[in-house]
């Protein structure tokens, strides 16, 4: 047998050793929050629900084969003004209607590290979901495998569904006042440090909660800095989004200790979904998302608060009032090259 061949033999035979003596897929997704591609085809053929989180535009452009969608889930589930959780009663019915049973197993995808995947997979787990998994790789790893993707609508047989929320899961800002002094609670924010230093305002007022430890939440990527190179065009693939190791985000939390309550907090409790998870991957032991986050804290004026500073209504009224007079003078020009043509 030459080099050639024997070289071959050899790593078909490693591959079916490595089939045998690994552990069934079923068990070994068992363990696994956060899933990759691999495990989201053994789910498939387990017949999990594949829950499409994207828009309904993106998810009819193309999606996997067998995904259901509700459409756009930063949209759907949430309030527009206050961005909380609608009424129960409409979660019920939506998610009924579309077959997603938090009851049975399901996988949630969308984009390459979208925190709004991460937000449907808390928001099933908040609604007691029994086996619920993330592919952080979403449609962009599934592409860059090479497998198929499809534009034909699934439509799962609908469920009657009465769902008991988990409480535990969740604070809001009543509670994260009343735990700022608890030596046995830890706050992580999930914000830019803009919007840490008060800088960034997105509510009346800007700043952080007192003693939040700021780590923001594309810190637990492989390069951060990807979305920016992508809009540069300095990139032409998403890896740099894909999470760093499990060593390297150890490090990027050693601040923090896992046994201690631990609230994570954003804007409005979206990119807050994304590190609460990852943390609870890493062994942390109570880990809660702020749901109103910074949106519902910044406005709560007798709230405590650090690096605080003001929106300045005036300032974005002037600015408003300059956009709208370049406008007006620009639908002025166009009318006038209309009529000269």
């Amino acid at each position: 047998m030459s080099n050639t061949h024997t070289a071959s033999f050899l790593v078909r035979l490693a591959a079916t050793i490595c089939v045998l003596f690994t552990v069934p897929a079923s068990d070994a997704s068992e363990s696994a929050t956060i899933v990759d591609t691999g495990q989201v085809i053994a789910a498939s053929h387990r017949h999990a629900i594949l829950w499409d989180t994207r828009s309904a535009a993106d998810y009819t452009l193309g999606h996997i084969p067998g995904a259901v969608n509700i459409g756009d889930i930063g949209a759907v589930l949430r309030d527009e003004n206050t961005e909380d959780y609608i009424a129960l009663e409409k979660i019920e019915r939506i998610l009924g209607a579309a077959g997603i049973d938090p009851a049975k197993e399901v996988v949630v995808y969308g984009d390459k590290a979208s925190p709004y995947v991460y937000f449907g997979l808390v928001t099933l787990q908040y609604l007691n979901a029994a086996n619920a998994r993330i592919y952080h790789g979403g449609i962009d790893d599934w592409k860059s495998a090479g497998q198929p993707i499809t534009n034909v609508v699934t439509l799962l047989p609908p469920a009657e569904l009465k769902l008991t929320p988990n409480p535990a899961l969740l604070v809001d800002t009543a509670e994260v006042v009343k735990k700022l002094h608890d030596p046995k609670v830890q706050i992580v924010d999930a914000r830019t440090p803009k919007e840490y230093r008060g800088e960034d305002i997105r509510a009346i007022r800007g700043g952080h909660i007192p003693g939040a430890i700021p780590v923001h939440y594309m810190e637990n990527w492989v390069d951060p800095e990807t979305p920016g190179k992508l809009e540069k065009k300095l990139t032409s693939n998403k890896d740099g989004m894909n999470l760093k190791s499990r060593e390297q985000l150890q490090s990027l939390y050693s601040r923090l200790d896992p046994d201690k309550e631990t609230i994570v907090y954003c804007q409005s409790g979206i990119r807050a979904s994304e590190t609460a998870t990852i943390l609870k991957d890493l062994g942390f032991k109570d880990v809660k998302v702020y749901d109103s986050s910074w949106l519902g804290y910044g406005n709560t004026l007798d709230a405590p608060a650090e690096n605080v500073t003001f929106f300045n209504v005036g300032l974005l009224q002037g600015k408003l009032n300059a956009m709208q007079k370049r406008i007006d003078k620009l639908e002025k020009e166009l009318a006038k090259e209309n009529v000269a043509k």
